[in-house]
């Protein structure tokens, strides 16, 4: 028996509030000296939001975006 393929959808409005609070986290672990990729892929693959400086409240911010919603967007993003 053949297995249906869930799907998972985003809307656009999500999109855009993603985006936006990714460009200001990245810009507050700059701000701080992080490399922003190497401090985002450890905060997504292991959930820690240690990863993610408080500067500019980017933790707080960070975790307020659903990881799976994250991951959409950041390979959407990619493969476009």
């Amino acid at each position: 028996m053949q297995e249906k393929t869930t799907i998972f959808s985003v809307n656009d409005e999500t999109k855009l509030n993603i985006r936006k609070e990714l460009i200001e986290i990245a810009s507050a672990l700059e701000e701080k000296g992080y490399n922003a990729i190497d401090q985002i892929i450890g905060y997504i693959l292991s959930e820690d939001p240690t990863y993610i400086t408080t500067n500019k409240n980017a933790r707080s911010r960070i975790r307020k975006i659903d990881r799976d919603e994250l991951l959409h967007e950041l390979l959407d993003f990619y493969l476009k």
